[in-house]
């Protein structure tokens, strides 16, 4: 006779870069032999599936994996999910690794540096054959500030902080950071930005974030102020940032992210000569410690301990 039949191994599935997934595999091999990984849209049993790793999710998510234990999302947001579509009880967690991390810290230090010692204006003066050195501040009399105090805003500030600069930091809810002047809630913002050489925005995209890079924030900074904008594109009004570009309110932008994007080659913000653009790079997540990121959290859930990056629905972060 024929013994019982082997247990299933859990399926964890990939829905995102193939290539990517791939190193993903070489990972879960090495570190999970136990969890079956597999990469959309080689699922398997569906019935087996209990976690999926995904930067947009399938349709009808519930339906096709009625097992699925946790969404991870393969990126550090989670505005390109529909957090209402989705189970009431199903876990939701963004991606929080190192690579993420340390690229946002070079990005946002490289940034401020590059306001901090005038490198924007002195392109200019290179284009036009001008030798003209400009006043050089210390960095402990250039006041940066930093939306969004999660793990992201809270290394960049470390950094910042290395280097000498006055720090100051804006959330939804309070935060207490060594040397940082930290504010919180409606009030607090104003409060924040007040006093700000530049500006910085790491903030997730909710209901409450878009649309608040405005005109009536901009007024909020001091004039000659500068703007590095690094959260998600629908936060940020494009007209009302050239028109306090062009009447000097603003003096520089940084951005990494547009609305919509790719940003369409005929757009203004292409040729304004205050404005640097990369294309949504200041952060990316790398492959290999990502995946070891993933299985930390998924034997986080197995053993019932908090996992980290879990979204809270309420929030939309």
């Amino acid at each position: 006779m024929n013994g019982p039949a082997a247990p299933s191994l859990a399926t964890f599935v990939y829905k995102a870069d193939p290539v990517r997934g791939q190193q993903w595999a070489e990972v879960f091999r090495k570190h999970a032999p136990d969890i079956e990984f597999r990469i959309w849209p080689d699922i398997g049993a569906p019935a087996n599936v209990r976690f999926l790793a995904a930067w947009e999710p399938p349709d009808r998510i519930g339906e096709r994996f009625p097992q699925l234990e946790v969404l991870f999302s393969s990126g550090v947001g989670v505005d390109q999910f529909d957090l209402q579509a989705l189970p009431a009880h199903l876990p939701v967690v963004r991606m929080v690794e190192p690579g993420i991390v340390q690229g946002m810290v070079e990005y946002v230090t490289r940034a401020v540096l590059d306001l901090h010692r005038d490198m924007p204006q002195y392109r200019r003066q290179q284009q036009q054959g001008v030798w003209r050195p400009l006043p050089v501040r210390p960095a402990n009399q250039r006041r940066v500030g930093v939306l969004g105090l999660g793990s992201l805003g809270q290394a960049v500030l470390r950094q910042l902080q290395g280097l000498g600069f006055a720090c100051a930091g804006w959330s939804r809810s309070r935060h207490t950071l060594a040397g940082v002047d930290c504010f919180a809630g409606p009030g607090g913002l104003s409060q924040c930005l007040a006093h700000l050489d530049i500006l910085v925005c790491l903030l997730p995209l909710t209901d409450a974030t878009r649309g608040l890079l405005n005109a009536d924030l901009f007024r909020q900074l001091p004039r000659g102020a500068s703007l590095v904008h690094t959260g998600r594109g629908p936060q940020l009004a494009t007209d009302d940032l050239l028109a306090a570009l062009d009447s000097g309110q603003l003096a520089e932008a940084v951005l990494d992210v547009t609305d919509p994007e790719p940003l369409p080659g005929a757009h203004a913000l292409w040729r304004h000569p205050k404005v640097q653009l990369t294309p949504h790079i200041a952060s990316m997540t790398q492959a290999h410690s990502a995946a070891l990121a993933t299985i930390d959290n998924v034997r986080r859930f197995q053993a019932g301990q908090p996992m980290t990056g879990r979204v809270d629905r309420s929030r939309g972060y």
